[in-house]
């Protein structure tokens, strides 16, 4: 279960934000000493804004900052004294993507994408409203945030490795269009039935890493997932920082205190020779290879790297090449300032793995240990989902995110071209938003157009699903198919309708092209209406987070913070 969420009411948030901006405003350092800052423990009732405002004002007498270099790559006892180093510039880095356009069915009727688990961007988007900032547009992924939550689908019935659950409501920011959902849930695993795990703690050590967020969060999160190891599995401890080296030989997870002893000791200083640090864990991975295990790196970085291979092409290209080898990268995101995030997610996407942020111990509690058979587990690897929209029944529609995810057409039945992996206990949520034929839309219509022919007895049907997978060791892939019927249309469930408000906050964020009026406060009232079982109050935060986005954007106007650098 989930460290318990608690939260301050709206009007302290409101407060603490207004005073990290006014702080921030005046040029002072946010990053407190590591060394004397902890996060929040259970039942501590401040917001993530408030913790912050806190470090800000401790901090306030420090206008630059500099950071101590490990001796022996990371792995020595920390010295007190600071010496010249690393210093830290706002300076992070996203992909700017531009959304789905709008497509006629008639003219455009398939749909294709990759299916697609990360989290990362909620999480990240999360941290830096709590610093008082709103997000630039590339760190708003909507697939992310929507699948950050938990949702109800049905569970495999009929030996498939995931259920397909669809639904079909009114949108509710515009009166003309439809939200059809679809919906993919694995089959959950608990940690006794994994598989041997051979996994690699591959850690950054460098200078950007010695700070509250960087460094000492990885080391707690660690700790947290070798608390859930077992004897059979076997950990490898790898860091980087002007070089690269070996910490922790593989060892087995009964020997906990020694792996945590390494853990322990590991400390931040120097430049980022990442390239070399990924090169030295996939050799670790292959060195203590489990065959039909789980083989796989945890990277965990602020994706600063600076020595060595360092362009995001070559970074990129070194992942795919390794995931043929049977080990798949996990990267974990740290740090703020400058944090790579686009290299991240692409990273884990090129290695077959997955990517979370970790913004505190509670986001890392929910990666690693609630949960782990996710991280680790692959139930299905390759994942396609094609939606082909019946002319007769759709005129337009526009796929919300996936942006970096699209597939052509023939990539669908192209056993070749790879795709997102899904692990045990994962879901996967995709959103289209649709015109009914006769609504109005937003192309105008063709003089000429054709509706195209409509095939017999399918009049009813509006859309056809299908999903495309691969078994995790391997052969031809397997076809699930499912029309999607006009009569499904209906009363919207407590799960689309909050996915809805995931996503209008999503698009809200940035420039709400297709929102209309919708606003922020509209967007509020929608998911505090469609909380339902909120277990771990992650429904409940969320509200939160678009309560504190609306105070943001209200004083944007007079205090502007520094926006992140965009890559194209």
């Amino acid at each position: 279960m989930s460290l318990p969420l608690h939260f301050l009411r709206p009007a302290a948030q409101g407060f603490a934000a207004g005073l990290l901006l006014a702080v921030a405003g005046c040029g002072v350092s946010s990053k407190p000493d590591s060394a004397s800052v902890s996060p929040p423990a259970q039942g501590e009732l401040k917001t993530e804004a408030l913790v912050r405002t806190e470090a800000v004002m401790a901090d306030a007498s420090m206008a630059k900052r500099s950071v101590r270099p490990a001796p022996m790559a990371g792995y020595a006892p920390m010295s007190e004294a600071p010496a010249p180093g690393y210093q830290d510039e706002q300076r992070e880095q996203y992909q700017a993507l531009a959304d789905n356009p709008i497509h006629s069915v008639a003219e455009a009727p398939v749909s294709t994408f990759s299916a697609d688990v990360d989290t990362g961007a909620y999480a990240n988007v999360r941290r830096l409203l709590n610093q008082g900032r709103l997000p630039p547009e590339g760190a708003v992924r909507l697939e992310e945030m929507v699948n950050y939550f938990p949702y109800d689908y049905a569970l495999p019935t009929d030996g498939s490795p995931f259920g397909v659950t669809t639904e079909l409501a009114p949108s509710p920011w515009n009166p003309h269009t439809r939200l059809l959902r679809i919906g993919i849930k694995a089959s959950d695993r608990a940690v006794a039935e994994l598989a041997p795990a051979n996994l690699v703690f591959l850690v950054d050590v460098s200078g950007s890493m010695d700070r509250r967020e960087g460094l000492p969060l990885v080391k707690s999160t660690l700790k947290l997932l070798v608390d859930q190891l077992r004897e059979q599995d076997r950990v490898s401890l790898v860091v980087y920082a002007g070089d690269s080296r070996v910490v922790l030989e593989p060892t087995s997870g009964r020997e906990k205190a020694k792996i945590r002893t390494a853990i322990d000791h590991l400390t931040a200083g120097g430049s980022t020779a990442g390239a070399s640090g990924i090169e030295l864990a996939y050799q670790m991975a292959q060195q203590a290879f489990i065959a039909k295990g789980i083989n796989r790196i945890l990277l965990a970085t602020d994706g600063d790297f600076n020595v060595g291979i360092s362009d995001f092409d070559s970074l990129k290209q070194m992942a795919v090449d390794k995931r043929k080898t049977g080990v798949s990268l996990t990267t974990l995101g740290f740090g703020v300032d400058n944090y790579n995030e686009h290299l991240m997610e692409q990273l884990a996407d090129a290695g077959d793995g997955n990517y979370a942020y970790i913004d505190n111990l509670r986001e890392a509690r929910k990666v690693l240990v609630d949960q782990l058979g996710s991280t680790l587990a692959v139930v299905a690897k390759n994942v396609k989902l094609q939606v082909e929209f019946n002319p007769a029944q759709v005129s337009e529609y526009r796929l919300l995110g996936y942006e970096n995810r699209a597939l052509k057409r023939e990539d669908f039945s192209n056993d070749k071209v790879d795709a997102g992996e899904i692990g045990a206990g994962h879901t996967v949520t995709a959103l289209y938003e649709i015109v009914p034929k006769g609504e109005k839309g937003w192309l105008e219509p063709l003089r000429y157009g054709n509706s195209g022919a409509v095939v017999s007895g399918s009049t009813g049907e509006l859309a056809m699903l299908r999903v495309r997978y691969q078994l995790p060791e391997g052969g031809n892939s397997r076809l699930i198919e499912r029309p999607i019927v006009s009569s499904d249309v209906g009363k919207a469930s407590d799960d689309l309708r909050f996915a809805a408000a995931v996503a209008a906050f999503s698009q809200q964020l940035k420039d709400g092209r297709y929102t209309g009026d919708f606003s922020l406060k509209d967007t509020e009232a929608l998911a505090r209406g469609a909380r339902g079982d909120d277990r771990f109050g992650l429904r409940a935060e969320f509200v939160q987070l678009v309560e504190l986005a609306q105070s943001l954007r209200m004083s944007t106007a007079s205090n502007q913070m520094p926006s992140a650098r965009h890559v194209e």
